[in-house]
């Protein structure tokens, strides 16, 4: 797990019904992703912030974990499943997306 490639994104979606628009589409990303036939992603997370100042007004956060870089690569570029998420969130009022990636350097808590 180490080793493996974790992805934030951020969503500002002012709007309610948008935040909810898009769990709908995690929820379908998530039971449908493939690659070669088979599940690749490692783990899908997605939840609103709870409501906070350090939030910053961002209203829905997504956590994606690939078994490597060139999964995270297929993500972007050729799954169908993430074309749709992508697709509907073009739709909604985004007032602004922070994405960041990263390879663990500390691993640990209890459920280590």
């Amino acid at each position: 797990m180490a080793d493996h490639v974790h992805r934030v994104t951020l969503f500002k979606l002012p709007k309610p019904d948008d935040v909810d628009a898009m769990i709908e589409q995690y929820k379908i990303l998530e039971a449908t992703h493939q690659k070669d036939g088979k599940p690749y992603l490692q783990s899908v997370v997605v939840g609103k912030p709870e409501a906070d100042p350090r939030a910053q007004g961002y209203t829905l956060a997504a956590k994606t974990e690939f078994a490597s870089a060139g999964d995270m690569k297929y993500y972007d570029e050729e799954c169908p499943a993430h074309e749709q998420l992508k697709g509907v969130a073009k739709t909604l009022t985004m007032e602004g997306v922070l994405s960041v990636f990263f390879k663990p350097t500390i691993t640990g808590g209890i459920s280590q």
